[in-house]
């Protein structure tokens, strides 16, 4: 937790992207209490908001990359094969979900990003999936240490009064919650019914489809206008041809 704390006091706002693209549970959390102190600047919070997120999003990119061109080799992994039990009750339960709850089951975030990429699983789907994820346990991670530190500072007193009193309660409130996220609430997850996990699961793909239409009907107006004739001009093409029509 101190060298983490002095990557963050070093590199600020930066450490906070490369962190959460590593491993970035006790990151967010202690990044949430720098950010309430406005330790990142103005905006703190939307500052770490944004490079936890784009962090996560980038470390599982490169589990789904590495999964989706160097499967083969991964699946020798002793940590690949340890964790395929526990991802495929995962997934046969939840589907496509159980990528936002790895996140909170200790042990397979890494794993799972992998699997999705060895199993073949559409680009654009684990990255819309993925987005949620990460922004869904940045915000609580994150939240969490942002007014768990503001609660406490407001208990027992400003921070410059009482600094190493704050700091200790602060730390132990991390470390609390911490293990709490790792084992009780990831055992949790794996024993949750998929009910309410389907039903934002079936949300998510309405989302997909507009965006697959918006999409396509993109695609299709470039497609018409590839030979140089830009919309406005086609749309006066169209419609004189059509007084043309109506005129015989």
């Amino acid at each position: 937790m101190d060298q983490i704390t002095q990557l963050i006091e070093t590199y600020g706002i930066y450490a906070v992207f490369v962190l959460s693209a590593v491993e970035g549970d006790i990151t967010l959390l202690l990044s949430g209490v720098m950010a309430h102190s406005g330790f990142f600047g103005n905006y703190s919070f939307l500052k770490v908001f944004l490079a936890g997120t784009l962090g996560g999003i980038s470390g599982d990119l490169i589990g789904y990359i590495t999964g989706r061109f160097f499967g083969r080799a991964v699946k020798n992994f002793k940590f690949y094969q340890t964790t395929q039990p526990r991802i495929r009750k995962l997934t046969e339960k939840f589907g496509g979900s159980a990528l936002i709850l790895s996140k909170y089951v200790y042990g397979i975030r890494m794993a799972m990003c992998i699997s999705l990429g060895t199993c073949r699983m559409p680009f654009y789907k684990f990255l819309i999936m993925d987005s949620i994820s990460c922004g869904l346990w940045v915000l609580i991670l994150a939240g969490c240490g942002y007014f768990f530190s503001g609660a406490i500072t407001k208990i027992i007193g400003d921070f410059h009064q009482i600094g190493a009193t704050l700091v200790v309660i602060v730390i132990i409130g991390i470390i609390a919650f911490y293990l709490t996220e790792r084992f009780w609430l990831g055992r949790k997850v794996e024993e949750a019914e998929p009910e309410l996990i389907h039903k934002i699961e079936e949300k998510i793909h309405v989302v997909e489809e507009v965006a697959q239409e918006k999409l396509h009907s993109l695609t299709e107006k470039l497609h018409l206008t590839s030979d140089g004739t830009s919309p406005k001009e086609l749309k006066e093409e169209t419609t004189e041809k059509e007084k043309a029509a109506f005129k015989k």
